[in-house]
C-alpha cells in the first residue's frame, strides 16, 4: 500500500519531536508499504530543522514544505499552520501522483482535514483522521478561549467535518469517543492506537550515562538511597512543583532522594524552590538523548509522572514517558486526574489525584517502604502490559487493519 500522512509537526531521530509519524512510517516500511510524510520546514517542537524539499529517511520519502519560524503559541503559529495548509494545497497534484491508498490527516489542528480529503477523493484512498490531542478543546481549557473566538469556531468547524467525512480516526485517547459522537461521528469508525516504543530502541546495546548522571546516580544507591526520578520536560504542564514540594515534605526520610533529569522553562524556578528551602536530597540533571533513556531509568526506583487540573484528561492520555517508565520496570507514582488510567490498569503503580501533594507523598512512601523485589514485581506488570501492547510493529499493523 501507498501511505500519505500529512503532520505539520512530524520529527524523528535527525530532528527530535514528534516521533509517532517516524515510528509507525518505519515500520510499515519494513512490512513493504511505501511511505510519504509531508511535514513543515519549522516546528517549536523539534531540536534541528529540516530543509524545505524532499528527503529520504530509513526509507520513508519526506516532503518538508518551506514555512516560517515562530515563537510561542500566538498569531505566529497560527498564520504557520494557515501557511502550511495552503501549501498542502499547492502540491496536492504531486501528493496525487503518489497514489496513496490512504491518507493520514495528522497534524494536531484540524485544517488539514480539507486538504487531506481532497487528495484522498482524488486518489480514490482511505481518509484517516489521526487525533493527538482534542482541538479545539485543547486550545479552549489551556488558552481560556470562548468558544465563539474565530480561531476556535474555524477549528470547531474543521473538527466536525472531520468526523463526518473521514473513513476512520485513529486515536491515541482512548475515552474520546462520547464526544466525537457528540460532533457526528459514527462508533464503527473510531479506532484508539495509542502512542508506543520502538523494539530496538530498548533491546540493543544502550549508550553509557554521561559521568555527570552516572557519578551522582551511583553514589546515591551507595548510600542506600531510594531514588524517585523523573524524566522530561521541566514545563508547566508536568507540575514538577508538586514533586519538588514532596520532596520537601519528606526531607526528614533520609533514605529517599529525588532526580529531576530534564530541561525547559520551569526549571530555573524549580531549582531556586528546592534550593529555598534547602532540599539536600534533591538533585537537577540536564536532559538527554533519547539513546540515554533506558539506561537512566534503570537507575531509578520509583518513577514520577505528574499533570494539572485539566478536564481534557478524562478523555484520555498518551504520555510517552509513561510508556518509558513502564518499559524500564520501574514502579510509577502518577498524579494525573484521568479516569481507568494505564497505571490502574496495568497495576503497575499509584494514581493518585493530581496536584495533591499530600497523596504523592502518601504514594512515594508506600513504595520507599517496600522491599526492591516488591517494587520490582510491580514495575514487571508495566513491563508485561507495555511489550505486550504498545510496540510499534504491533501499532503498525493495528493501523492497518482498521483502514481496510
Amino acid at each position: 500500500m501507498n501511505i500519505l500522512m500529512i503532520s505539520h509537526y512530524a520529527g524523528g531521530p535527525r530532528y527530535g519531536m514528534e516521533f509517532r509519524s517516524y515510528y509507525m512510517a518505519l515500520e510499515w516500511v519494513r512490512q513493504g508499504h511505501r511511505v510519504m510524510i509531508v511535514g513543515a520546514s519549522f516546528s517549536h517542537l523539534r531540536k534541528v530543522q529540516p530543509a524545505a524539499g524532499h528527503e529520504c529517511v530509513d526509507g520513508i520519502d519526506y516532503l518538508w514544505l518551506p514555512t516560517r519560524s515562530y515563537e510561542g503559541n500566538g498569531i505566529g503559529r497560527v498564520q504557520t499552520m494557515l501557511q502550511f495548509v495552503k501549501q498542502v494545497y499547492s502540491r496536492r497534484k504531486e501528493l496525487v501522483a503518489f497514489r496513496p491508498d490512504i491518507v493520514v490527516a495528522s497534524s494536531v489542528y484540524t485544517f488539514d482535514i480539507y486538504p487531506c480529503r481532497h487528495i484522498a477523493r482524488r486518489a480514490g484512498a482511505k481518509l484517516v483522521y489521526e487525533v493527538h490531542d482534542l482541538w479545539p478543546l485543547s486550545p479552549m481549557a489551556i488558552g481560556g478561549y470562548s468558544k465563539w473566538h474565530p480561531f476556535i469556531w474555524l477549528l470547531q468547524r474543521g473538527e466536525n467535518y472531520a468526523y463526518r467525512h473521514c473513513d476512520m480516526v485513529v486515536s491515541m485517547l482512548d475515552k474520546a469517543l462520547p464526544h466525537m459522537q457528540q460532533h457526528g461521528l459514527d462508533e464503527a469508525r473510531f479506532c484508539c492506537i495509542p502512542n508506543g516504543y520502538l523494539e530496538e530502541e530498548w533491546t540493543e546495546n544502550h549508550s553509557t550515562l554521561p559521568e555527570t548522571h552516572s557519578s551522582l546516580l551511583t553514589r546515591l544507591h551507595d548510600e542506600g538511597k531510594t531514588v524517585v526520578g523523573f524524566a522530561g520536560g521541566h514545563t508547566a504542564s508536568t507540575a514538577l512543583h508538586v514533586l519538588v514540594e514532596a520532596a520537601y515534605l519528606l526531607h526528614e526520610r533520609d533514605d529517599v532522594a529525588f532526580v529531576l533529569v530534564g530541561n525547559g522553562p520551569q526549571k530555573a524556578e524549580l531549582q531556586h524552590q528546592a534550593e529555598q528551602n534547602g532540599l539536600t536530597q534533591c538533585f537537577f540533571l540536564p536532559a538527554l538523548d533519547k539513546q540515554y533513556v533506558p539506561q537512566l531509568l534503570s537507575q531509578f526506583d520509583i518513577c514520577y509522572a505528574g499533570g494539572v487540573h485539566n478536564t481534557l484528561h478524562r478523555y484520555g492520555t498518551s504520555f510517552n514517558k509513561i510508556t518509558d517508565y513502564m518499559l524500564a520496570g520501574k514502579p510509577i507514582v502518577f498524579s494525573v486526574d484521568e479516569p481507568n488510567c494505564i497505571v490502574e490498569r496495568a497495576g503497575c503503580g499509584i494514581q493518585v489525584e493530581a496536584k495533591n501533594v499530600e497523596k504523592v507523598c502518601d504514594a512515594i512512601r508506600c513504595l520507599a517502604d517496600m522491599s526492591e523485589a516488591e517494587r520490582t514485581a510491580i514495575g514487571a506488570k508495566g513491563k508485561q502490559y507495555a511489550t505486550a501492547n504498545m510496540n510499534y510493529t504491533t501499532l503498525s499493523k493495528r493501523f492497518i487493519h482498521a483502514c481496510r
